[in-house]
């Protein structure tokens, strides 16, 4: 039987130096639910932006152990293969997180952020506080929160984890509703590694402008981008195909 590993982290910040400092997890084996939510120490100091979301400061985590030490550790390790499940909202970055860590993936991907930008195209945002009201998964929290015997607070690892269970188990039930055919997390799979075309830029100078328009305007800009930001797989695959567009 696979087994479903829901996870977040928060961090000392938000970029290549920085590492975990809290992990929440929910294990989900057929109908037996495991809660791990763990602090845990780390050489790299806590920035102080990073401390204004989680709440989390360096005096909390200075006796705690390293990472690779946590009991969600040891049982990823455990259950890294592919015949399991690994699940977060905004992938990359805590995949990035566990990478830092020496971790070497296995795991079959679902990334429920992914999914829902294939799922709710006309939604104003994918960000997980936002589906946690546009969809009412917080009319589910308490019950949840109660049953598994989780507390609820914004920001936190394990809080987020459950929204984010929450919010998977509503992306398979709009999967199956659009894809009646189709098995449900194949679906999400297939979503999780499938780029989108981007109409229009979501940041920078040209933030809400046409991407094409931009393209054919202003070809330096969508240089300086390729050569100096981290660009994510909708917005590569949106200039690729900008690209080809123009060669033929």
């Amino acid at each position: 039987m696979s087994k479903f590993i829901i996870f977040d982290t928060e961090t000392t910040g938000f970029y290549e130096e920085d590492r975990i400092i809290e992990v929440g997890a929910m294990i989900i084996d057929d109908n037996d639910v495991q809660i791990l939510d763990e602090l845990c120490s780390t050489d790299v100091p806590i920035k102080m932006e990073a401390t204004l979301i989680h709440k989390i400061s360096q005096e909390m985590i200075k006796d705690k152990c390293k990472f690779t030490q946590t009991k969600f550790y040891k049982r990823l390790l455990e259950l890294n293969n592919e015949q399991n499940y690994l699940i977060a909202h905004n992938m990359p970055f805590d995949l990035g997180m566990l990478e830092k860590e020496g971790f070497v993936n296995k795991f079959r991907i679902i990334d429920t952020l992914r999914v829902a930008k294939h799922l709710l195209v006309e939604g104003k945002s994918i960000a997980l506080p936002y589906l946690r009201y546009s969809l009412k998964l917080y009319e589910e929290e308490e019950k949840e929160a109660l049953k598994y015997g989780v507390v609820m607070k914004e920001h936190t690892a394990i809080g987020d984890v459950l929204v984010t269970k929450l919010l998977f188990s509503k992306l398979q039930i709009l999967t199956k509703e659009k894809f009646p055919n189709e098995n449900a997390i194949e679906k999400m799979l297939e979503f999780t590694k499938t780029p989108i075309l981007q109409k229009n830029f979501k940041y920078g100078k040209y933030k809400g402008k046409k991407i094409s328009d931009i393209y054919n305007n202003d070809i330096e800009y969508i240089n300086w981008l390729k050569n100096n930001i981290e660009l994510d797989m909708d917005i590569k695959y949106t200039f690729d195909t900008l690209e080809k567009k123009k060669k033929s």
